[in-house]
């Protein structure tokens, strides 16, 4: 049975959008989290670029003592991973297909399409990207890392062996420490993936010469 559609913030450019963005936001957020940066990297009405902003579904999470919340997966121990829960990795997986596939039968083709995500979205659109069987135009990871990363390798689809990826982190992280991000830019270049790194001197965050970087990145992308 095909996933559930996720509800989402969608932005959409004036005439028929020609790419699209995806962007998932960080756990206990909502797709409303990202909504205000969009207009700052100047894409949709200039590029014709459609953005959908999904809401993650509400689950509890294991580290946050139970609480329920808005997350893409639960979160079993501080040490990301030290326990992962693959099975929610996986069906958040699901669910961003989903989306992607919904916007090329509207007509918008995988290679224009980017994922992005920050923290645990950002997890979600490294994942989901790297495996996808289509090529896409990019996968755009702020502040997060590689989830299941053992599995990558024989999971890892040809069509995605040179999509660009762009990894940014801020330096004092206390949330997803920076060595945590430098092992998944290690990781990915060893098996050949194109990384644009970057770091800023900020915590979990996004600060505005990231911005500017992300606006040239997808520029280079979309343009």
């Amino acid at each position: 049975m095909p996933a559930r559609l996720l509800d989402a913030v969608e932005i959409n450019p004036p005439d028929a959008p020609r790419a699209c963005i995806i962007w998932l936001h960080g756990l206990g957020a909502d797709g409303h989290d990202f909504a205000p940066l969009i207009p700052q990297l100047g894409i949709v009405q200039e590029l014709g670029v459609r953005v959908v902003l999904p809401h993650a579904p509400q689950r509890p999470v294991t580290l946050n003592g139970g609480m329920v919340m808005p997350a893409w997966y639960d979160i079993p121990a501080n040490d990301f991973r030290q326990a992962e829960d693959a099975a929610g990795i996986r069906q958040a997986q699901q669910q961003i297909v989903a989306l992607i596939e919904r916007e090329v039968a509207a007509g918008i083709t995988a290679p224009h399409i980017v994922l992005a995500g920050f923290s645990q979205g950002g997890a979600i659109a490294l994942h989901t990207g790297l495996r996808y069987p289509q090529a896409l135009g990019g996968i755009l990871a702020l502040s997060t890392y590689l989830p299941l990363s053992g599995t990558l390798a024989d999971e890892a689809a040809p069509a995605n062996r040179t999509v660009p990826v762009l990894l940014a982190h801020g330096t004092a992280d206390p949330v997803i420490p920076l060595a945590l991000a430098k092992h998944t830019r290690e990781l990915l270049v060893a098996q050949g993936y194109p990384v644009d790194w970057h770091t800023y001197p900020m915590q979990h965050s996004v600060c505005p010469a990231e911005v500017l970087d992300i606006r040239n990145w997808l520029l280079a992308r979309l343009g």
